[in-house]
C-alpha cells in the first residue's frame, strides 16, 4: 500500500498553491511520456510493443505495471515542488516510488532513471504553477538546475547502479550530470529533433527520429555498462549512421532501424539512458502546451 507523504500539506506554513487536480494531471503527464517512451518502435536493443530488445528479465507488461505504479508519485513531487521543499523531500518520495517499482515488477528496474529525471521536472511543474508562472522548457530546466543542481551534485551516490557503476570506472557523469545540468540534452537536442521529425513522419515515428538523435549525442551510461566504451562508440556511429542517411524521412527507415536493433540484441546492448532522455523530451514537450 502505497504511503502517501501528507506531512507536506500538514508542515506547510501556508495553503499550497497546487491544487490536488493539477498535481494528478502533471503525474498523468509524467505516465504519458513513459507509454510513449515504451510504445516508439524500433528503439535498439530496448523493450517495445514487439520484443524484449536486449532483456531477458523484462517485457512490455513489466513496464506497464512499473509506469501504473509509479503515477501517483510524479503528483506527488509536484505537490512537493509547490511547497519548496529540498532535495531531501524530493529524494525521500522518490525512494518510495522506486519500492513501489520494484513491488510492481518483481524486484527488476525498469525506471529508476526516470523516476529520478521526470520526479524533478514534476518538482519543477508544480513549483512554476504555486507561483503562477507560466510554463516553458527553459522555466522548469532552469529550475531544475538552479533549485537542485548543486545538491544533485553533491548528494549520495548509490553503489548498486550502473550510473555510478560507469561513473567509477569511466567518469561518466550520466544522470546526474544531466540533470544537474538542466537536462541540456533533452533541451538541445530530443526536442528539436522530436519537432522536426514531426515535419518528416507521423508522431511516433518522430520519436524514433528523437531517440536515434539522443542516442548519437549523449554518454549513456547503460551502454557503458553492458559494453564498456566500445559498445558505446558503436552505438553512437550506428545512430548517427541513421541520422546521417536520412532518419525517418528516409523510405527504407524501418529496416535500417531494425538491422540496428539486431545488432544491438546480438552484443546485449541497451541505451536506457537515452530511453529515459526520450521521456524527458517527451514530458518537456506535452508540459509546455499545459495551461
Amino acid at each position: 500500500m502505497r504511503t502517501k507523504p501528507v506531512s507536506l500539506i500538514e508542515a506547510a506554513s501556508e495553503p499550497l498553491a497546487l491544487r490536488r487536480v493539477d498535481a494528478e494531471r502533471i503525474g498523468d503527464l509524467a505516465a504519458e511520456a513513459l507509454t510513449a517512451e515504451l510504445d516508439a518502435w524500433p528503439k535498439p536493443g530496448l523493450v517495445s510493443p514487439l520484443d524484449n530488445g536486449s532483456h531477458e528479465d523484462m517485457d512490455y507488461a513489466t513496464f506497464e505495471r512499473s509506469i501504473a505504479a509509479l503515477r501517483p508519485y510524479y503528483a506527488d513531487l509536484a505537490i512537493a515542488g509547490a511547497a519548496q521543499v529540498g532535495m531531501d523531500e524530493l529524494r525521500r518520495i522518490g525512494r518510495m516510488a522506486e519500492e513501489a517499482m520494484l513491488a510492481a515488477t518483481g524486484g527488476v528496474n525498469t525506471h529508476r532513471g526516470a523516476i529520478f529525471a521526470l520526479g524533478l521536472l514534476s518538482a519543477a511543474t508544480g513549483a512554476a504553477i504555486a507561483t503562477s508562472k507560466p510554463i516553458s522548457v527553459d522555466l522548469l530546466t532552469t529550475t531544475v538546475a538552479q533549485r537542485w543542481g548543486q545538491d544533485i551534485r553533491r548528494g549520495p551516490i548509490p553503489l548498486n547502479s550502473h550510473g555510478s557503476g560507469a561513473l567509477r570506472r569511466f567518469s561518466a557523469g550520466g544522470a546526474r550530470a544531466e540533470a544537474a545540468a538542466g537536462f541540456p540534452h533533452a533541451r538541445n537536442v530530443g526536442l528539436p529533433a522530436l519537432r522536426a521529425g514531426r515535419l518528416l513522419a507521423d508522431e511516433e515515428a518522430a520519436r524514433v527520429h528523437a531517440f536515434f538523435a539522443l542516442l548519437a549525442s549523449m554518454e549513456d551510461t547503460n551502454l557503458l555498462h553492458r559494453g564498456g566504451l566500445d559498445g558505446l562508440a558503436l552505438a553512437r556511429r550506428d545512430a548517427q549512421d541513421f541520422m546521417d542517411a536520412g532518419s525517418v524521412g528516409r523510405p527504407d527507415w524501418l529496416d535500417h532501424a531494425m538491422a540496428i536493433h539486431r545488432r544491438f540484441v546480438t552484443r546485449c546492448l541497451s541505451p536506457g539512458g537515452a530511453a529515459d532522455l526520450l521521456a524527458v523530451t517527451i514530458f518537456l514537450d506535452a508540459l509546455e502546451g499545459m495551461s
